[in-house]
């Protein structure tokens, strides 16, 4: 067929010998000098100039590294074709050299193909960190429902709200935690129009994520030369994850799970308005580093606590931060990413004003918080799906 000779064709041209000889020379940089690639040529031009035709062992190791690169480089554009109907990693993709990883001396690269997800249209090269943060906006704004806007800052969501308007959304998302906000990343799943342009325009941010942008609110956001805005695309959520860890990659399923089940065990059944708390208050949780508790209102992040290392902590970080902006917290719904192995967590939350809980259960003491949601006629849903994030 024509896809075979196609095929056979792409694959005669694959070099064996050239990526050889570039492997051995910079095998035998002790001694060789490697040239792998035209844009290399003036650095060694400019090398021989300045040292009398001498280079030392560190320059040609710099050279041999290159050429490392180069041939990795090559024998992944061929991996990639091969594997382009097969099971898929981010590792068999485009390599893009960042200006640095988590800090300035870690050099950083990323292997994938950006342009599926979103077109790059202002602003300074992508960072490591800004990247990690991009992941984590578009995992978090997949899930929710029209005009939600999201803050990201360091991984987590620290402002997220539902809106009548994409403005109001912002507004409220901003409410909830204003201090963390600075040098963020923004989200929205909604065009970016011109009257959240301007309000967005006062805040220093790093990136904006929006599916499109109206002329004149692009226009304005375009005023600050290094803020990164991105046209986010439709794309579905990938089935797999993948993380390195110790001398390997770890690979998972995609949590695309809000909640196994919805089992009302409290003291009373959740109504309408407090189910659609519950709902968004789950899903902002999930994205929240463990232990990770969410307060929500009015499908409005009111107050969060994570990365704690005991539940009880995350559960005292999201009431004082809810306190500290000024949020009536009676009447609101909490979230927990893992079950309560005691009741201190209902207790705490009962007295703080929370009235609905949600949790996956699956705690041999589970009891002891139904109990207590039982005999204080608060609502108490129990999911079956735990949402660690480490």
């Amino acid at each position: 067929s024509g896809e075979d000779i196609n095929e056979q064709a792409i694959i005669e041209k694959i070099d064996i010998g050239g990526p050889s000889m570039i492997r051995a020379a910079a095998k035998n940089h002790a001694d060789v000098a490697v040239l792998a690639s035209p844009a290399d040529y003036s650095l060694l031009e400019h090398l021989l100039e300045a040292q009398s035709c001498a280079l030392d062992k560190a320059q040609r190791r710099v050279l041999a590294t290159r050429a490392f690169d180069v041939c990795t480089d090559y024998d992944n554009a061929i991996s990639n074709y091969f594997n382009h109907t097969s099971f898929d990693t981010p590792f068999r993709k485009e390599k893009l050299h960042l200006r640095y990883g988590e800090n300035p001396h870690q050099p950083a690269a990323f292997y994938g193909d950006l342009s599926s997800l979103f077109n790059q249209l202002h602003g300074k090269e992508l960072s490591y960190n800004n990247l990690v943060d991009i992941d984590a906006a578009i995992q978090l704004i997949r899930e929710c429902e029209p005009k939600t806007f999201a803050i990201i800052k360091h991984t987590n969501v620290c402002g997220v709200a539902v809106g009548s308007s994409l403005k109001q959304a912002w507004d409220r998302a901003l409410q909830g935690d204003p201090e963390s906000a600075f040098g963020g990343v923004l989200v929205c799943n909604e065009r970016m129009d011109a009257e959240t342009a301007s309000v967005i325009n006062e805040l220093f941010f790093e990136v904006l994520l929006a599916p499109g942008f109206e002329e004149a609110a692009l226009k304005l956001l375009q005023s600050k030369k290094n803020r990164i805005l991105l046209e986010l695309k439709e794309s579905p959520l990938p089935e797999n994850a993948f993380k390195t860890l110790l001398n390997g990659i770890v690979t998972q399923q995609t949590d695309a799970v809000n909640y196994a089940v919805w089992n009302e065990v409290g003291g009373r059944i959740s109504s309408e308005h407090e189910k659609e708390d519950l709902i968004f208050a789950n899903i902002v949780c999930k994205h929240l580093k463990s232990n990770a508790i969410a307060l929500v209102k009015n499908k409005q992040l009111i107050g969060k606590g994570c990365g704690q290392t005991s539940r009880i902590d995350a559960l005292r970080q999201s009431v004082d931060k809810a306190r500290q902006f000024g949020f009536d917290i009676s009447r609101a719904v909490m979230a927990s990413d893992a079950f309560f192995p005691f009741d201190d967590c209902v207790k705490l939350g009962h007295a703080a004003g929370i009235t609905a809980f949600i949790q996956p259960g699956g705690s041999i003491r589970d009891a002891e918080s139904v109990t207590y949601c039982v005999k204080n006629d608060l609502v108490m849903v129990l999911t079956g799906s735990r949402h660690f994030k480490h």
